[in-house]
């Protein structure tokens, strides 16, 4: 994973709107240019300005990152349907950042909406989810049980730390241990989560695809089936 991924995107606040184009590395790093800023993070929800301090007047911030906006960025998501092969989509997202709720409440709203967009159809997760975990279980769910997405969160060798994770990434990989991720049963144990965290490839995005990518099937590693269960 080395070549970087270029996402159409828009920005929009109370001052205005813009294209965009968001720079990602499928793994920690997440860069774009608004209004002659550059703003780089591991996360779309936590864009930090690098060039200087930008004009308190253009945007809004909380500890350091973008706040009071509209980002929305595209991403192609291959899906694999039974009997007819590997289709071409594309996932729409759009977060919205809302203002400071107060000394150490973080926002008063961060909502993630993602639609799949496949063959004329739209499959969109439901509204309040707060990071592509929960979202893109949510798009996987509306699909026809034939079709399949094929990205890092729906492959068998990745997983999540037990503490939890943020908005996006933070998603451990182990593909370059596959036998020894084969034989976790859940959280503590000599086969626990836990016990070879320290042994995964490196964290990707959810989004992200590599050649190694296999279908997660039945209930595997700490976090389970894709799609999980509804509660």
């Amino acid at each position: 994973m080395t070549e970087p991924a270029y996402w159409p995107g828009r920005y929009t606040d109370r001052h205005g709107s813009e294209d965009i184009v968001f720079e990602s590395d499928g793994r920690d790093m997440i860069r774009t240019t608004i209004r002659g800023v550059l703003f780089e993070s591991d996360s779309v929800a936590d864009l930090g300005a690098l060039s200087g301090e930008p004009p308190e007047q253009a945007f809004s911030f909380f500890d350091g990152g973008l706040c009071e906006c509209l980002l929305e960025w595209e991403v192609p998501i291959p899906v694999e349907v039974r009997g007819s092969g590997v289709r071409p989509a594309v996932l729409h997202c759009a977060l919205r950042l809302g203002a400071p709720a107060g000394p150490g409440k973080g926002l008063d709203a961060e909502t993630l909406t993602t639609t799949l967009r496949l063959d004329g159809r739209e499959y969109r997760n439901a509204n309040g989810q707060d990071d592509f975990e929960d979202a893109l279980h949510e798009v996987q769910r509306q699909l026809p049980r034939a079709a399949r997405l094929k990205a890092c969160v729906s492959c068998a060798w990745s997983d999540y730390h037990p503490v939890g994770h943020s908005l996006m990434g933070g998603l451990a990989c182990f593909r370059d241990v596959k036998d020894l991720y084969r034989l976790v049963d859940g959280k503590h144990g000599p086969h626990g989560i836990l016990t070879v965290w320290q042994s995964r490839t490196e964290f990707v995005q959810e989004t992200w695809l590599c050649g190694e990518f296999e279908h997660r099937t039945g209930n595997p590693g700490y976090r389970g089936r894709f799609p999980g269960r509804r509660f």
